[in-house]
């Protein structure tokens, strides 16, 4: 049996191939302006996740996971510098916190800048296929020509006025495709209706078609890109008869004890910050903890809850194993084949560490990228050690304490063991 996902466009959940056909999957990356919040890190950490099951699972995997590099965001954000410069810096910001995640970084990170061309071109087929039309140097997307316009979001009859205001656009409700340069906008191009940038709408389309083709098995993100993002991805691409997109998967935002995060409520955290203070894996495992489509409430709390688990999952391998039952690795498979239920996975990877089933528990975490790495103890610690085993064979207990603590300063813990001692990391303790 393959895996099955929720497709938004749909409400139903469809099937993915069976292995080993290749999957292409694009997942919408961020506008780089200033360090990412942790809300980014979810369709982030939900495509690496999805994509390392996929690959467990036989198939050739391509994960394309853009940055968008032109926007107004960038252009507002830059005071005393240029917009490029302030999006190279946020892009590297960017690949270097979500490397921290420990998950293996995209197959591929395009960037608008990389891919003007095939965005001139994207538009200029737009423009002969008679669904766009040029307004001053504007170039616009007719709605009105897009019978299903809409299906991802639903928003079929209540559409919203797009945010280009132009008084020569056919319908309020048309989006810009190219954008002409304006006062204060210190990056353009050229075209053939003039100086200017792209539209963010037909960025996404253009990159995913460069890097995956016509058409590919899944197009991710976070829920609020449905509309008007993806209605207008999904509304350029199949206009020219692209297959585009087979399943629209969209992950739930976090919430901050209930509340979306938002800069006007003041409650984001960055990526960094959010690392600094717990760590790729308590945080990986809190994703992992809540379904890909239900809200995750981000607090102290569930973060806690989410660095105790992991804690214990790990502590665990150094029990005893007992005789495991290859079998029951197919409860594993089961949870993530349906819908990619990550959170029931993590129940089977507790009854295995409660059962002594380490080996399964081992690759069950290393699944996940949650399988510790297991670091050396430096020769000093090791010598420390062998007198603390001395001190003890000789009933010094008050030398073998205080080399203990000695130990412990140096960053390490030592555990009795039958044969002797075991040496590990006081951070993974």
């Amino acid at each position: 049996m393959s895996t099955r996902l929720l497709d938004t466009r749909s409400r139903t959940v469809m099937e993915l191939p069976e292995s080993p056909t290749p999957i292409g999957m694009y997942f919408c990356g961020p506008t780089v302006y200033a360090r990412a919040h942790i809300g980014n890190a979810r369709p982030f950490v939900f495509g690496m996740l999805l994509a390392r099951w996929l690959r467990h699972q036989g198939h050739e995997v391509t994960f394309v996971h853009n940055i968008t590099d032109v926007n107004d965001k960038i252009y507002d954000a830059a005071e005393g510098e240029t917009s490029t410069e302030v999006a190279e810096r946020a892009s590297a910001w960017y690949k270097q916190d979500i490397e921290a995640f420990g998950l293996g970084m995209p197959d591929r990170m395009p960037k608008v800048t990389e891919t003007i061309p095939e965005i001139i071109d994207f538009v200029q087929s737009l423009l002969d296929a008679g669904v766009a039309y040029v307004a001053d140097g504007d170039v616009y997307f007719r709605i009105a020509d897009f019978a299903d316009y809409g299906a991802i979001s639903g928003q079929h009859d209540a559409l919203e006025e797009s945010e280009e205001s132009n008084e020569l656009k056919e319908s309020p409700f048309d989006f810009a495709l190219w954008k002409a340069t304006k006062p204060g906008e210190d990056t353009s191009w050229d075209s053939p209706w003039g100086p200017g940038r792209p539209g963010w709408h037909i960025e996404c389309s253009a990159m995913a078609r460069k890097e995956l083709g016509d058409s590919f098995a899944i197009h991710g993100g976070g829920l609020d890109l449905c509309f008007p993002h993806h209605d207008n991805e999904l509304a350029q691409s199949e206009s020219l008869g692209l297959g585009f997109a087979d399943i629209w998967a969209h992950n739930a935002m976090l919430e901050f004890t209930g509340e979306k995060m938002s800069k006007s409520v003041g409650n984001l955290e960055s990526m960094e910050q959010a690392l600094e203070r717990w760590g790729a894996a308590t945080l990986v495992t809190l994703f992992l903890s809540v379904h890909w489509r239900r809200a995750l409430d981000y607090s102290d709390s569930t973060l806690g809850q989410a660095a105790a688990r992991v804690r214990g999952l790990r502590n665990s391998l150094r029990n005893d194993p007992e005789p495991h039952d290859e079998s029951q690795w197919a409860d594993l498979v089961a949870c993530l084949e349906d819908n990619f239920d990550t959170a029931g996975a993590l129940v089977v990877l507790h009854r295995w560490a409660n059962n002594g089933q380490l080996e399964l528990l081992r690759r069950g975490l290393d699944l996940f990228g949650l399988l510790e790495a297991e670091v050396e103890a430096p020769d000093e610690v090791h010598a420390l050690a062998q007198k603390r085993a001395q001190a003890k064979t000789d009933r010094d207990f008050d030398r073998a304490d205080a080399l203990r603590d000695e130990i412990l300063a140096l960053g390490w813990v030592i555990e009795d063991v039958p044969d002797g001692f075991r040496l590990v990391s006081a951070d993974s303790a």
